[in-house]
């Protein structure tokens, strides 16, 4: 069951009809970020704390025409939603097989596949009028361009993010990244009719839902399939967050993954490549991605 609130997480009175905000309609972009259940976080106070700079990410669009669905549990605490954010609740269970292991990888990846793409279609029908879809993880930065570049070309398919960061929480560099549609979910901006959205979610093929939103491995080439291929966008795209305790990946930081470890000392070319590609997490940096100056 799904439940559309606009600011606060439950209604002043639980047995009066929650209000149903007009979503997304005329809006170029609508950004969806699914939220875990709060029984698979670890450190939700600052998993929180992430989605806030997550939704100030967003907020620093140069162009208004936007909104912001964020899908969450009924139960659990989100921080106060400004104008242009929206909640939608699910009654979606925990996600039994959420923390990554060696024992049986594919089938983890199964379960978050499903957990997170019925997440995902909740936020897509609340906001079915919008334009473009951009899912993003709640814990990672976007563009401030991606909505003035995306409401300049409304019939194209999409794009996929080519050129993006990694960046370690506390870090005053970022590591260039290509091919970062490969590693991040915060990596693809679609127009929405491509999805092909059912009037309901339980009309939903569970495979579609793993595949088109669950995943963001599949869409491009399910569209390319289809006569409907993304373009790369011709910018970074967003930054993606590493290294931290709430990582579903257990990704590891920008330094200890790509610079110093035995792997890369040893193979000088790839240290100095590696090295090459790191900028400054400098003040025009911070603004381009709505981070805290």
């Amino acid at each position: 069951m799904v439940h559309v609130l606009s600011r606060s997480e439950t209604p002043a009175n639980p047995a009066t009809p929650e209000p149903k905000p007009r979503l997304a309609a005329g809006k170029s972009v609508a950004f969806i970020i699914p939220v875990r259940h709060p029984a698979n976080a670890r450190d939700w106070p600052r998993l929180i704390e992430r989605l806030s700079e997550t939704m100030r990410s967003i907020a620093a669009q140069r162009s208004p025409d936007w909104l912001c669905v964020i899908v969450a549990n009924r139960e659990a605490q989100l921080p106060e939603l400004p104008a242009g954010f929206f909640a939608v609740r699910v009654d979606l269970p925990p996600n039994p097989l959420y923390e990554m292991d060696h024992s049986n990888r594919e089938a983890i990846y199964e379960a978050v596949r499903t957990d997170k793409g019925r997440r995902v279609l909740a936020g897509m029908l609340a906001a079915r009028g919008a334009r473009f879809f951009m899912v993003v993880d709640d814990d990672d930065f976007v563009s401030r361009d991606i909505v003035s570049f995306a409401e300049g070309q409304p019939d194209l398919p999409g794009w996929y993010v080519d050129h993006g960061y990694l960046w370690s929480e506390g870090s005053s560099f970022l590591m260039r990244q290509s091919g970062f549609n490969r590693l991040c979910g915060t990596s693809h901006l679609v127009r929405a009719d491509l999805y092909e959205l059912p009037e309901r979610a339980e009309d939903a093929p569970i495979d579609w839902v793993k595949a088109m939103m669950g995943s963001h491995i599949k869409i491009e080439s399910i569209l390319r399939a289809r006569g409907c291929a993304l373009q790369p966008l011709p910018f970074a795209g967003a930054i993606y967050r590493v290294g931290h305790g709430e990582a579903h990946s257990r990704s590891k930081g920008v330094l200890r993954a790509h610079l110093l470890n035995r792997e890369t000392l040893s193979h000088p070319r790839r240290l100095l490549r590696n090295a090459l590609c790191l900028r400054r997490l400098d003040y025009a940096r911070r603004a381009q991605f709505g981070m805290e100056m």
